[in-house]
């Protein structure tokens, strides 16, 4: 099959999965938190870092979910899990609705968004797409994954809005919608994975065979892999959710900010796209280094008290880089460890990104409630961008796969 025939025959299933991934349990909630932080915190009296601690909640049991959600998708299906899990979202949402001023409600809202909405996690997706893509699989993960950066560019303005004309219940409320009535109907209609009944010989080969889970544990590229996502991840989800409440401590208004964050949102659709189409191209991990070298530079800019311009283009730096790391994770792990087991390890891989962005939020809030500053966070975040752009470069060649004989198929 020919490349560009991949996106065609495949271009339903790509932008079923982006709206899936536009109202997932680990974005929306995710871009959303930086436009209610200051409204929520001044009626109730919280700390910033009480109240970005929710994203613990949110991601962090997103990640103990994740490899009971890989294993429901390797048995079930990504579709069977896909849409529960985007009600359930709707739902968790609502549950913010409610809150009274005791910080337990808060952080029930979010777990809920993490519980009931698991199966939106991105191994969903990715593992729809993984197994119906080959020759143009980056470029497939970078359209379908480009619902972060949407989400980024239009959630900001969107909760802002609601909240400054109707108040943050309302916000949260409008926020509920969105898995159910936009996500949900366009996942019913068109998130139909075709299975591996017409794959080319090598994709075929890719598909039969792989490491386990327990074998890709022992194999120092997991690892590699693993802390290298750690790494950059702990930056890009340190910056993102404070961006806001940053930019406006620095002099700017809250619209001015919500712009930069757009900016951010953008440039994340763009490195999706850019590095999607280079990874299939060009050796993944050289381009992943490369593409993480940006925020280091966009993240000392951000130190200080940056205009909105320059604070644009620390965003755009930053935002193009964290586009890169989400599709990169899939398809690294894809090409060195198969796709038989690939929803476990793709769930394993995930469950560290989600840790990261449900810690480093709270951390980055943490010191800004001792400093009255993110400076030091800033700098930290620049040395963790470094890292995990040269550590990615061990991952070595990709792994030759041979084609099994189809009675030992899985």
């Amino acid at each position: 099959m020919k490349a560009d025939d991949e996106i065609i025959r495949g271009w339903r299933l790509v932008a079923a999965a982006g709206f899936g991934v536009f109202c997932s349990s680990i974005v929306l909630p995710y871009y959303s938190i930086g436009a209610l932080v200051v409204p929520v915190t001044t009626e109730f009296g919280w700390t910033r870092a009480e109240f970005q601690t929710a994203i613990l909640f949110s991601s962090g049991l997103g990640a103990l979910t994740a490899p009971a959600v890989g294993w429901l998708i390797d048995r079930y299906g990504a579709r069977t899990i896909a849409l529960p899990g985007l009600a359930g979202l709707s739902v968790g949402f609502l549950i913010a609705t409610m809150m009274n001023g005791d910080l337990w409600m808060l952080y029930v809202a979010y777990a809920a968004m993490a519980l009931l909405g698991a199966g939106t996690i991105p191994v969903t997706w990715t593992r729809a797409i993984t197994e119906n893509f080959f020759t143009r699989r980056g470029l497939a993960l970078g359209i379908a994954l480009s619902g972060t950066g949407i989400c980024a560019v239009l959630i900001p303005h969107y909760a802002v809005w609601l909240e400054n004309a109707y108040g943050w219940r309302a916000a949260y409320a409008g926020l509920a919608l969105l898995p159910l009535f936009l996500a949900g109907p366009i996942v019913f209609l068109y998130f139909r994975p075709m299975g591996t009944g017409a794959l080319s010989a090598d994709h075929a080969a890719e598909s039969q065979n792989g490491l386990t889970l327990a074998e890709a544990s022992r194999d120092f590229r997991f690892w590699v892999l693993l802390i290298s996502i750690f790494a950059a991840y702990m930056g890009f989800s340190g910056i993102g959710p404070n961006l806001i409440p940053s930019l406006t401590d620095d002099g700017l208004s809250k619209s001015d900010a919500a712009t930069v964050q757009s900016i951010f949102g953008a440039a994340i659709i763009i490195g999706r796209l850019v590095v999607g189409y280079l990874i299939d191209r060009y050796w993944a991990p050289g381009v992943a280094t490369c593409a993480l070298l940006l925020p280091v530079l966009g993240a000392v800019i951000l130190t200080g008290a940056p205009s909105f311009y320059l604070a644009g283009a620390a965003a755009f730096l930053i935002g193009f880089a964290a586009g890169a790391e989400l599709d990169l994770m899939a398809f690294l792990a894809a090409r060195y460890f198969g796709l038989r087991h690939y929803a476990k390890i793709y769930s394993v891989l995930y469950a560290t990104l989600a840790v990261c962005s449900g810690t480093a939020p709270m951390l980055f809030a943490r010191v800004y409630d001792q400093t009255q500053s993110y400076d030091f966070s800033y700098f930290v975040a620049a040395l963790l961008f470094a890292i995990g752009a040269f550590l990615v470069l061990a991952m070595g060649p990709y792994p030759k796969w041979e084609k099994r004989p189809k009675t030992v198929m899985a």
